[in-house]
């Protein structure tokens, strides 16, 4: 038995990994797959993948894409969300601020530097006509480090995903303001160059399993329900977020990459273009 470290955020994005692995669906390709969750994010999971404490990742696109212009030895080797990410814009329950308009100038809480959550409040920023070189921040760690950073008032908005954080919007102790969605396809598989020169054939038993899963997700009977009830969420939010989510089972496409990396140079998160080969691992058949 081949053993495979994988990790990812613990949101309902990910089930598709977790039935596959209670189902034993790697184990008969004789593959142990351990799976870690990692709450702080995609800049946490890029120093995982650095740092050689996982072989793989499901991971956001823009994160890793700027870990690998900084020289993260990883690649892309398929897209795993093909639809945007609806990042949702909070602020404290108490919180003076009514729109998003009203946060210019003030304090984002971010998982870590390099995360999603830490790009996208640039992305925002563009979007609403903010100066980018001014924006402040404050390191949080994950979703329970937000909560305390806003209820006290060290930090004034935090941009996680919209469903994952609707829970603490239901519960009062957040006011969502409004939604980033990512301008291109959110969560991509990623694998260290080391894994997919040594382990090329593992690999590819590994992305068959999980294509044949997300491929047919959806029309899993009372899914919806099996996702409301192991991520604590709402039915009706469920069936909002499965309508609008789509899995991918094809690698990246390269102008795709191309446009990650324009907008994270021209908002001075890289300073140095790579081109989508270095980025992207394509496997001939």
């Amino acid at each position: 038995m081949k053993k495979v470290r994988i990790i990812g955020v613990p949101e309902h994005f990910n089930l598709p990994w977790h039935m596959a692995m209670e189902e034993g669906a790697f184990e008969e390709r004789g593959i142990d797959l351990e799976w870690t969750d990692v709450p702080e994010g995609t800049g946490k999971m890029c120093q995982m993948l650095q740092n050689q404490e996982t072989e793989l990742a499901i991971i956001l696109t823009e994160g890793l894409v700027k870990s690998i212009t900084e020289g993260n030895p990883t690649k892309i080797v398929q897209e795993y969300i093909s639809s945007p990410l609806q990042w949702g814009i909070h602020v404290g329950a108490k919180s003076p601020y009514k729109s998003i308009a009203d946060l210019k100038d003030t304090k984002a809480a971010i998982s870590r530097l390099g995360s999603g959550s830490h790009l996208m409040a640039f992305v925002n920023a563009k979007n609403e006509g903010w100066a980018t070189d001014s924006l402040s921040f404050e390191i949080i760690n994950n979703l329970d480090g937000a909560v305390t950073a806003l209820t006290e008032g060290r930090a004034d908005y935090f941009m996680w995903e919209h469903f994952t954080t609707k829970p603490i919007v239901d519960q009062g102790l957040f006011r969502r303001l409004g939604d980033c969605p990512t301008p291109w396809p959110c969560f991509v598989v990623a694998v260290t160059q080391k894994f997919i020169d040594e382990e090329a054939a593992t690999l590819n038993h590994i992305l068959e399993v999980i294509n044949n899963y997300t491929l047919e997700f959806k029309e899993i009977p009372s899914i919806d329900r099996t996702l409301a009830n192991r991520y604590g969420q709402q039915l009706e939010d469920i069936k909002e977020w499965l309508k609008i989510t789509r899995w991918g089972q094809i690698q990246t496409n390269p102008q795709t990459i191309e446009k990650v990396v324009d907008t994270l140079f021209d908002l001075k998160l890289i300073d140095k273009k790579l081109k989508p080969d270095e980025i992207l691992q394509t496997f001939s058949n």
